[in-house]
């Protein structure tokens, strides 16, 4: 049992890894650059926030869920930021996020964008910590794509697919 056990850590810090790692770039730089607290001239900051959160298998045991946070997205692209939320079961929770990646002007399209986030998930803990994949002691890996339209001025409406769980409607309102 004690060999199972320790496999199976095993097995999740090397797929917490490999998920960190494909999620960023192959840069050095870029790979700690959502670390970094410094300023850089073309920097896009934002507070963002979710209203509304659909299920695709709704329970009884779902709560509301909000969402509140700040992101980073730098001129060339990399995204990083931190998310305050409850989780699908009212528990408090986080998503801190250093490793982005924003694609702009999607099919030549100048409002339409794709992002992936990957990062750090703490919140679910007790009876539902099975609710996430690969959760330790409340700490999971989490890794976000969504698609996005700028309705200009550093305003934005962004789709975040939540696993296989649901699809989180996000806003964006910059920080000047």
């Amino acid at each position: 049992m004690v060999i199972y056990r320790l496999l199976l850590n095993s097995m999740r810090n090397v797929l917490l890894l490999t998920t960190l790692s494909a999620a960023s770039c192959s840069a050095a730089d870029t790979w700690t650059d959502g670390f970094s607290t410094r300023s850089e001239p073309g920097d896009r900051h934002a507070l963002i926030f979710s209203p509304y959160t659909r299920h695709f298998s709704p329970s009884p045991e779902h709560e509301h869920v909000w969402l509140v946070g700040l992101e980073r997205e730098r001129e060339n692209g990399l995204v990083a930021g931190a998310a305050f939320f409850t989780n699908s079961f009212g528990q408090p929770s986080l998503y801190y996020y250093p490793w982005g990646m924003v694609y702009r002007n999607l099919g030549g399209n100048p409002q339409l964008y794709a992002k992936l986030t990957a990062g750090l998930l703490y919140g679910y803990t007790g009876k539902y910590q099975n609710k996430v994949p690969l959760n330790t002691n409340g700490f999971s890996p989490g890794v976000v794509p969504a698609i996005g339209w700028d309705l200009g001025d550093g305003f934005e409406i962004q789709a975040n697919m939540l696993g296989l769980a649901g699809l989180m409607l996000q806003l964006s309102l910059p920080l000047k």
